[in-house]
């Protein structure tokens, strides 16, 4: 058997008792959550999404001049791997600033007024643009770790908007240019692209607050994530499509 096969197989071994353990301990987190378990979480109650939205134009500046080398950013599965599961063609791309904490140096050169404006937001772990093609389809799926909210502030929505949607459980909304949509990934959920214009949104996994002491290991628990093979192999990818992206804006 060939090291490298060798490796495959310790990563899946270590991602599949990780996953074992994270389970047990989201059920204590769901008892821990001062929001209980919703699909979607009420953005009044946490101020740092208004940082986003009183700044959203700023970063759709930044954003339309990274789309202007659409062809040079990376599509979803090229920087995660594990994301061939859900997508295999062209029509999602991404432009990371940061991934579980790990900087994008150069990408965030690239795009250093929203790169401030999200490192003002309180327990920012991953934030990237995540650019869907027309048509494209994401089908349904659960994240990985109930430790973190996803916020998606709506920066290039398709004027059939309602055609634009996401469901998360049985709840179903669409994108608003220059607002913040607010939920828990863990819930399965699916995304529709039904238009024939491009959507873009400013994707964030953002902390979640707990009650003490689960408030800690999940702090613990996040550090130790972002050293995983996942997030590893991840930053890896990233480094080298960092590197493409800059050739193409010099």
């Amino acid at each position: 058997m060939s090291r490298s096969t060798l490796k495959q197989r310790a990563d899946r071994i270590v991602k599949d008792v990780g996953f074992s353990i994270i389970q047990f301990i989201e059920r204590l987190m769901v008892r821990s959550s001062p929001h209980g378990d919703p699909t979607f979480f009420d953005t009044d109650d946490f101020l740092w999404t208004r940082i986003l939205e009183d700044n959203w134009t700023v970063i759709r500046e930044e954003l339309d001049e990274v789309l202007a080398h659409r062809e040079a950013l990376p599509n979803f599965q090229d920087i995660s791997e594990d994301q061939k599961a859900l997508t295999t063609d062209d029509n999602w791309k991404t432009f990371f600033l940061y991934g579980f904490g790990f900087k994008a140096e150069k990408n965030c050169e690239i795009a250093p007024k929203t790169t401030e404006i999200v490192e003002r937001i309180p327990g920012m772990k991953t934030a990237f643009f995540s650019i869907l093609s027309p048509g494209k389809h994401i089908p349904a799926h659960r994240g990985p770790y109930k430790g973190v909210m996803r916020a998606h502030l709506g920066l290039k929505v398709p004027e059939e908007n309602e055609k634009c949607r996401i469901r998360v459980g049985d709840d179903v909304r669409h994108w608003e240019e220059g607002e913040v949509m607010l939920f828990d990934d863990t819930h399965e959920h699916e995304v529709w692209n039904d238009t024939d214009e491009t959507r873009v949104v400013l994707f964030l996994d953002v902390v979640r607050p707990f009650e003490p002491p689960v408030d800690t290991l999940n702090e613990l628990l996040i550090t130790l994530i972002s050293y995983s093979p996942f997030v590893q192999n991840a930053k890896e990818n990233q480094e080298q499509w960092e590197k493409r992206m800059e050739e193409a804006v010099a």
